[in-house]
């Protein structure tokens, strides 16, 4: 006998990809997270594209993996997809510290995030 089948986490219409552990700061992370929330997926990967920022490759690659996952685990039509959610998670942080003036220490963070991409597949208007 085996487990019964987890119930899914997202409705029946989306689908959704998880990045743990990018090694950013949730703060930075959310900036190019807010700039594709409820956009259509084409515009998205296209805003995604010429990012300017570091972390915009990452998000892309994550987004990417969602429309894949839509398409071939949940056969959505990938035309009419929308990225329904794009959050942000703070994760653990590393502790560093660097020597400072007369004998003490300075603290350092170095934050890491995840990120959670849900699309969702438009309904169709006649």
């Amino acid at each position: 006998m085996s487990k019964p089948k987890a119930p899914r986490r997202v409705a029946d219409n989306e689908a959704m990809a998880v990045l743990r552990n990018i090694r950013i700061s949730p703060r930075k992370l959310n900036l190019v997270a807010q700039s594709i929330r409820g956009q259509e997926v084409g515009k998205a990967l296209a805003q995604l594209s010429f990012n300017r920022r570091r972390v915009a490759q990452d998000v892309k690659k994550v987004l990417q993996s969602a429309v894949a996952n839509a398409e071939n685990n949940h056969a959505l039509d990938v035309d009419r997809l929308v990225v329904a959610q794009a959050s942000v998670g703070q994760s653990f942080a590393m502790k560093r510290f660097s020597p400072r003036a007369r004998g003490r220490a300075g603290k350092i963070e170095k934050f890491f995030s995840h990120l959670t991409i849900v699309v969702r597949q438009r309904e169709e208007t006649a």
